[in-house]
């Protein structure tokens, strides 16, 4: 059994984050850039709680153009900051909707040098901005002589390539999934429903070492499968029935994402020849990922395959995504995405495709891209779809 990765990271490596993110504002003309939502908080701090579920209180964290982040956030968490490498840390008695962290928050980045005047926030695409609207409003009057700046696409692009630590993170899960879906068909069979299956997957996940399974889905029919984001539900599986499920399960913070397909007693023709293509399309995608390429050029590599396949069409936008902190991240496998891949860059391929009409086929695996190439994290599906007597 491969050993268990360190939990959480030395300050140095938020030192390199906070090294890059700063050169990158100095670039964009940012005296700070505001975060508010988790997985942007936990990279530059280290502040990982399951608090985040509880809507109630907003957390902010300023990055400043030079020395370590600031924190803002209610008193109920100022233990848990302590912790971390923070220390500039600024609380209040949340929750206060009167005046939940506004003031607090503007006299912290009025205190702020100002280069630039200028105030970056992540409002672009795939960001969210989590604090109210009204208070975000009465923010932004309050700043006079700070120009607000998105700066969504800048901090994906920092934490687009991942350090040997976050690498070591996610092979490790995607390690343990790999175990439990190779394990799976030995413990399922026709008569059970997607949710008793799914749920047991789930407990042997935790078995293995899992912290969470939050993402765990799945879909069946006769023949294949119309969606794949729905289950599971209570559908008993039945002979000829195909099953799909797709995890993103966490270690220490960080995803898995990938699929595995089942057959109950048999597969006709068309299901395995669907099968067939979408398991090239992921070698064609897999081959085309290295250093210098693009995101389209994977999604090219893939779709090609597809289409020469007999693939009617896709209905889910991309092949692809990044992974990391968060189950899908910046940037998506499309054909205008464009984003030039680099070592340490972490992505699905996920080919897939409406091979009948109302039928899907989607395959999933995760890479690491390498100075030479690609490597597998997860542990590549079987070549013949599985049949589960």
């Amino acid at each position: 059994m491969p050993s268990v990765p360190s939990r959480g990271f030395l300050t140095t490596e938020f030192e390199a984050r906070m090294q890059r993110v700063q050169a990158a504002m100095h670039a964009a003309r940012l005296d700070a850039v505001l975060l508010t939502q988790e997985p942007d908080v936990r990279y530059f701090t280290g502040f990982f709680t399951q608090f985040w579920e509880s809507p109630t209180r907003p957390w902010f964290v300023l990055l400043p153009l030079s020395g370590k982040p600031i924190a803002v956030i209610p008193e109920i968490g100022a233990a848990g900051m302590a912790a971390t490498w923070v220390d500039d840390m600024r609380t209040w008695p949340s929750p206060r909707p009167e005046d939940d962290g506004v003031t607090l928050l503007r006299a912290a980045i009025q205190d702020l040098p100002r280069a630039y005047g200028r105030l970056g926030v992540p409002v672009g695409h795939e960001s969210a901005l989590r604090m109210p609207l009204g208070d975000y409003d009465r923010l932004r009057e309050g700043l006079g002589g700070f120009e607000m700046a998105d700066a969504a696409e800048l901090l994906h692009r920092i934490r687009y390539v991942k350090s040997a630590a976050e690498i070591e993170k996610i092979a490790h899960v995607c390690a343990l999934t790999s175990d439990a879906f190779e394990a799976l068909p030995g413990s399922m069979k026709a008569g059970e429903s997607e949710r008793e299956i799914c749920h047991r997957m789930r407990i042997d996940l935790l078995q293995r070492g899992a912290d969470t399974t939050p993402y765990l889905i799945s879909g069946s029919g006769p023949g294949g499968y119309e969606s794949i984001i729905m289950g599971p539900t209570d559908r008993i599986q039945k002979a000829g029935d195909i099953l799909i499920i797709d995890t993103g399960t966490t270690f220490d913070g960080y995803f898995c994402d990938f699929d595995r397909n089942f057959a109950f007693g048999h597969a006709d023709d068309a299901v395995r020849r669907a099968y067939d293509v979408v398991y090239a399309a992921t070698d064609a995608g897999f081959a085309a990922a290295r250093p210098g390429a693009t995101t389209s050029d994977v999604w090219a590599a893939m779709w090609g395959v597809m289409e020469q396949g007999g693939a009617l069409g896709n209905s889910v936008g991309r092949l692809g995504h990044g992974l990391g902190m968060q189950l899908t991240e910046w940037p998506s496998n499309t054909p205008d995405d464009l984003t030039t891949l680099e070592p340490g860059v972490v992505l699905t391929l996920e080919p897939g495709m409406e091979f009948a009409p109302g039928k899907q086929m989607v395959h999933e695996e995760n890479i690491v891209i390498t100075e030479t190439g690609a490597e597998m994290l997860s542990r590549r599906a079987p070549s013949e779809l599985p049949v589960v007597g």
